[in-house]
């Protein structure tokens, strides 16, 4: 049942034996990737994938076959959550574990970059503008990825701007893009945020006469 299910992926590695760990995960991957899916529980996934890490269930070991096959569904995973109109933090958390996962987040970045359409363009509009916003911050990170790197992403989204700028200049009533190429063209130049800081605007605009 789910709510089994939920608990095994959940649970920390260390509760089983070294040896059994791996192949329960195994065994029970076509269900969890459904259960990561749209459809799916709708809670944060990136603790969950990270379990399959190096320190974990070790996806990068498993036989080649099996792992070119989930590999597979997560990158169906990110291309749905691009397009679906979710918030750009769920996908955040979905790219944290599967970069967790499979010992790297370049690869996801490049397939996020390569998918086509209107609706893909929209997506990396919206998740660019959150991704650089949180980096102009200071406030972007992952949460259980400890080895990563958010500052890859910041080498990353200079390279989208082409695209951000196109969408931009298609949709130029589009305040969400038009604020991307901003948030995107700040951080290049190594430069501050132009908008205030969201936590404790109440408390100014209390003291403010």
């Amino acid at each position: 049942p789910d709510d089994l299910l939920g608990q095994f992926i959940r649970e920390v590695p260390s509760h089983w034996e070294a040896d059994q760990y791996p192949v329960l995960w195994r065994r029970l991957m076509p269900r969890a990737l459904r259960y990561w899916g749209p459809d799916g529980h709708g809670a944060d996934p990136s603790e969950e994938l990270g379990h399959l890490g190096r320190r974990g269930a070790g996806f990068v070991d498993w036989p080649a076959p099996e792992r070119a096959a989930v590999e597979q569904a997560f990158r169906a995973l990110l291309a749905i959550a691009l397009v679906d109109g979710r918030l750009p933090s769920d996908i955040t958390e979905l790219i944290e574990g599967i970069a967790h996962a499979t010992d790297g987040v370049e690869p996801w970045l490049v397939h996020l970059a390569g998918l086509p359409g209107p609706a893909a363009d929209a997506g990396l509009v919206r998740l660019t503008l959150d991704w650089a916003t949180e980096l102009l911050w200071e406030e972007l990170e992952f949460t259980w990825w400890h080895e990563g790197d958010p500052q890859v992403i910041a080498a990353w989204l200079p390279t989208q701007r082409p695209r951000i700028a196109a969408f931009a200049r298609r949709h130029p009533s589009c305040k969400t893009a038009a604020d991307a190429v901003i948030a995107v063209d700040r951080l290049q130049a190594g430069d501050h945020s132009p908008w205030l800081y969201p936590y404790g605007v109440n408390e100014l605009l209390e003291l403010a006469p």
